[in-house]
């Protein structure tokens, strides 16, 4: 099983849950509708991974604030890239079809380390660059449904046990990649850094 890193453990999710289409000009950058209720996919524990890999010319990067779950509630901070392959969503998306093809493959859910948080996630926002360039940024205020919304929603269908990850959506900014390019996350809360996540694409 796959493992993340959470102050310094081993920490093995057995999935991931994400949020779509959580911010109003990510929706409308992707010409997507407005939803009228939460989306929310799944990726298996196969799917994670530390490591950015290359997959071909339509997979996009999706910059996402994620939370890890510990004894019921948010225990810790991280980032992630929820990785797409465009292609065949628009494919799925065209015809009604399930997501996982283009949302659930190996290595689709790449996290850095995550770091204990046990406060309030009112002042939490995060920036993404990509060779040096700011790719994605957003805050608390930009999701349309907050974290702990998020989470009342998973509950009333699925539980999350320990060591499940809860990735929040991602902003406007999302794009392809290249082999090579280089990626930097910072998550702060207020004006302190909390997180700082470096990944090389292979």
């Amino acid at each position: 099983m796959n493992t993340v890193l959470f102050d310094g453990r081993e920490i093995t999710p057995s999935k991931v849950v994400c949020v779509g289409r959580n911010y109003v000009e990510h929706i409308e950058e992707l010409g997507n509708e407005m939803p009228e209720n939460m989306v929310l996919f799944n990726k298996p524990n196969s799917a994670v991974t530390p490591t950015l890999k290359y997959f071909g010319p339509e997979t996009r990067f999706e910059g996402e604030l994620c939370l890890l779950i510990e004894g019921g509630k948010i225990a810790g901070l991280g980032f992630g890239l929820d990785l797409t392959h465009a292609d065949i969503q628009n494919r799925l998306k065209a015809k009604g079809l399930p997501w996982e093809r283009a949302k659930a493959f190996d290595g689709a859910a790449v996290f850095g380390s995550f770091v204990p948080f046990d406060g309030p996630l009112e002042d939490v926002r995060f920036e993404l660059y990509r060779n040096d360039a700011l790719a994605q940024h957003a805050d608390y205020h930009l999701m349309i449904y907050k974290p702990l919304e998020i989470l009342d929603e998973i509950r009333s269908f699925m539980s999350l046990e320990d060591g499940d990850i809860v990735m929040t959506g991602t902003p406007k900014g999302v794009a392809t990649y290249e082999k090579g390019d280089r990626f930097e996350a910072v998550v702060y809360n207020g004006e302190d850094k909390v997180l700082r996540t470096h990944w090389m694409c292979k």
